[in-house]
């Protein structure tokens, strides 16, 4: 039997436990663009989709590692838009940017419980009627317990994007990475759409892309994953099976680093 003394001594530990067997990573942060809710060039949800998406994160999931989501909010509203036009303030512009991915997330959780996923919505506006208020124990809860927390509302600050609330949310739930899920498959010297030349990147450092302002993510992001060495790996959504592919270390897009 244990003296009280002893077990004042005993600590806990300070290494994160060891991700399963099957899957590389134990907790990850997944961005998504408004735009993956629509059709390109489109507005507004469109159900295939939705249920294309919410499809590829329940696969996910089933690998048993933790999934929080930041979504954005473009499909609904470009606040950006609005304030460069100079008809809305740009505070104003970006807190209706902000009820966009609300909606988005609140989709996303309809279309999860459909699928047999249970999740949450959080947001960084107090919104009680449909969602909880981001609480950083309370998500990390929800996560343990094999839940998809969605991050709904960016840092609920204007003059910041989902980007940065992606890092910032990946640094506060002590991610292990960060994963941009876009249109291309990774990042490149130029654009492939415009630039037929352009080479893409297996992986670089955060040094490289913000010396080369590469297209990576909005460099206040990219220098809060620098700092506290979360990873970011960019990568095309639209293939069948890509989020699992990438949670079990299989080699896909684009790997930022800080080495």
């Amino acid at each position: 039997m244990p003296t009280k003394e002893a077990a004042r001594k005993v600590t806990k530990p300070t290494t994160k436990p060891a991700p399963a067997a099957g899957r590389k990573y134990r907790r990850v942060l997944l961005k998504l663009s408004g735009e993956s809710f629509c059709k390109p060039g489109g507005f507004g949800i469109g159900p295939d989709e939705l249920h294309w998406i919410a499809g590829e994160i329940r696969e996910a999931a089933k690998l048993g590692t933790q999934i929080a989501v930041v979504v954005g909010g473009g499909n609904i509203i470009r606040g950006a838009q609005l304030a460069e036009a100079g008809h809305i303030h740009q505070a104003t512009a970006d807190h209706m940017g902000m009820l966009g991915t609300v909606i988005n997330a609140l989709a996303l959780k309809e279309k999860l419980k459909e699928l047999g996923n249970e999740c949450r919505v959080m947001s960084a506006i107090e919104i009680r009627a449909v969602a909880e208020p981001f609480i950083r124990g309370r998500a990390l809860r929800h996560m343990e317990k094999g839940r998809v927390v969605i991050l709904a509302a960016g840092t609920g600050n204007p003059f910041f994007t989902t980007d940065t609330c992606a890092a910032l949310r990946a640094t506060e739930l002590e991610c292990d990475i960060l994963l941009k899920a876009t249109k291309v498959d990774g990042v490149y010297t130029a654009d492939p759409k415009k630039d037929p030349s352009a080479r893409k990147f297996d992986s670089l450092s955060f040094a490289e892309a913000l010396a080369k302002q590469l297209k990576v993510m909005d460099m206040t992001a990219l220098a809060m994953c620098q700092e506290h060495a979360i990873p970011v790996l960019v990568f095309d959504f639209n293939k069948s099976g890509n989020i699992a592919k990438v949670i079990k270390g299989d080699r896909v897009g684009t790997l930022v680093t800080v080495n």
